[in-house]
């Protein structure tokens, strides 16, 4: 049966924090505040796959009171839910995203973050498509205070 998942992440953004996306180390002033790295499209990908399979969300996985999850790059959410696939019989069948954002400029790093994606997930990055857009200057997102990611996974699960 293929069952479809879909996640929504935002975080602030802030000083004195490096900006990952997508596992990425982006050049920018701000970084994403959070528990972990903060990286909104892994945290969104996350969920939608997590949704897709019925168990929930990420912080019931990976919660932000739990102190092994401080700082920790989002990458271990995805190789740990990759497992979980595995222990199920499931196969990923493709993730597609939307980075939303004023800055910094998402496309140009595209590739090296589905990468990063797609081998955390155990996935060609072919099964990985990332898009981004702006808020049109309107909103904490057009002001340039935070980023967002919505994500949607398709999962074939036995």
């Amino acid at each position: 049966m293929q069952c479809c998942g879909i996640g929504y992440d935002v975080h602030p953004l802030v000083e004195g924090r490096k900006c990952i996306l997508g596992g990425v180390e982006i050049p920018h002033p701000r970084g994403l505040e959070g528990h972990s790295d903060a990286d909104v499209l892994i945290h969104a990908i996350a969920d939608a796959i997590l949704g897709a399979i019925g168990e929930g969300d990420i912080g019931k996985h990976f919660p932000n009171s739990d102190a092994r999850w401080k700082d920790a790059p989002s990458r271990v959410f995805l190789e740990e839910i990759r497992r979980m696939l595995g222990a199920r019989g499931a196969r990923l069948i493709n993730v597609d995203a939307t980075v939303i954002a004023e800055a910094p400029k998402v496309l140009p790093h595209a590739p090296a973050m589905r990468a990063h994606i797609a081998g955390a997930l155990g996935i060609d990055a072919s099964r990985v498509n990332l898009k981004a857009t702006t808020n049109e200057g309107m909103g904490f997102i057009g002001r340039e205070e935070g980023i967002a990611a919505f994500a949607t996974a398709s999962v074939d699960v036995p």
